[in-house]
């Protein structure tokens, strides 16, 4: 591992691999550092994924990180602690410094920001052990694979009811389990009721499997109703702590007056409040899914080579170094007189 780069990206999933491939294409030379924790990493599939529609998650990375290094792009497994601002390398005045758990220090000209996102789940026992198998969020990436069965709902969030109508379109058999009775109101549950879902009132005291596999929920009241599979929302947070030093950090999403998350505030281009530091993915699209969050580190790569280029044409028009040349994905990136 060298110890300075064009472009540092930290995350090897979807965005992060999906940004290194276009910069290394550009013959940009790039780090990929990834801690190895995808937030798809329980699910078997990844769905809506042209071209490799229900490839595992970990088959998916395989296949991304053996794209990028065969255009010279650097990945090693590591988890980023902290990283800062610096003077830059006398061509370009913005430069980052990143620290590695590991204890290993690297540099960069930028930074990438593609670190994902953690569900917080609902604290209901035994939901934690299914979540990615019987328990669902997501009926884009998971609906399919549980049409036509016993699906429950469990609302937790205003957006419940909403969450309950789009798995009635995949199931004729949907119970919505209204663990606080305000989460609801008239027109919404008349909407439910329409619908023909079921609604449960009251708190689910757990998730029940046999054998590994989800077999139903425990009410607060003792009884039990039978599932195939549950539905339940997560809080969506971006794990951006290391940001810390660069003073970045994540902002609340909220709909209405329901917070949902949070995430890194960037611009059309995916760019962060501090310049030269990108991001894309969950870390900033809570709700993305993984081709959403390919598409975004493409853009987001793309926009950090023409970065890149504009700085060389600086330094070059100043003097300090010609740019004029074409960059490796083994070297600097940039050539000079």
């Amino acid at each position: 591992m060298r110890d300075h780069h064009d472009v540092i990206v930290i995350g090897g999933a979807a965005a992060g691999l999906s940004a290194a491939l276009i910069l290394g294409r550009s013959r940009r030379a790039v780090l990929v550092v990834d801690a190895g924790e995808p937030r798809n990493a329980p699910a078997e599939g990844a769905h809506n994924y042209l071209g490799r529609e229900g490839a595992s998650p970990s088959e998916l990375y395989r296949i991304g990180r053996d794209e990028v290094a065969a255009y010279g792009v650097e990945v090693t497994a590591g988890r980023i602690v902290a990283a800062s601002a610096t003077d830059g390398d006398g061509i370009d005045p913005v430069g980052f410094s990143v620290t590695l758990e590991s204890g290993a220090v690297v540099t960069a000209r930028r930074l990438v920001v593609a670190s994902g996102a953690v569900d917080v789940l609902p604290e209901v026992p035994g939901l934690a052990e299914q979540w990615g198998r019987g328990v669902v969020h997501c009926p884009f990436c998971h609906g399919w694979e549980v049409r036509d069965q016993r699906i429950g709902v469990l609302v937790t969030t205003p957006n419940g009811a909403h969450h309950a109508l789009m798995f009635r379109a995949l199931s004729e058999d949907v119970t919505a389990f209204v663990t606080d009775p305000t989460l609801v109101d008239d027109t919404a549950m008349a909407g439910l009721r329409a619908r023909g879902i079921k609604v449960v009132a009251g708190p689910v005291a757990e998730v029940l499997s046999s054998d590994g596999v989800l077999s139903g929920v425990r009410l607060g009241s003792g009884d039990v109703v039978p599932l195939d599979a549950l539905a339940a929302a997560s809080s969506v947070e971006a794990r951006v702590g290391f940001l810390s030093g660069l003073g970045l950090e994540a902002v609340d999403q909220v709909m209405g007056d329901f917070r949902f998350g949070s995430a890194l505030s960037v611009d059309a281009a995916g760019q962060t409040s501090v310049r030269g530091v990108y991001a894309a993915g969950n870390v900033a699209s809570p709700m993305a899914t993984v081709i959403a969050s390919a598409a975004a580190g493409t853009q987001a790569g793309a926009a950090v080579h023409g970065d890149l280029v504009q700085a060389d044409l600086a330094a070059a028009l100043a003097g300090v170094g010609t740019g004029t040349g074409t960059g490796t994905g083994t070297g600097t990136g940039r050539v000079s007189a």
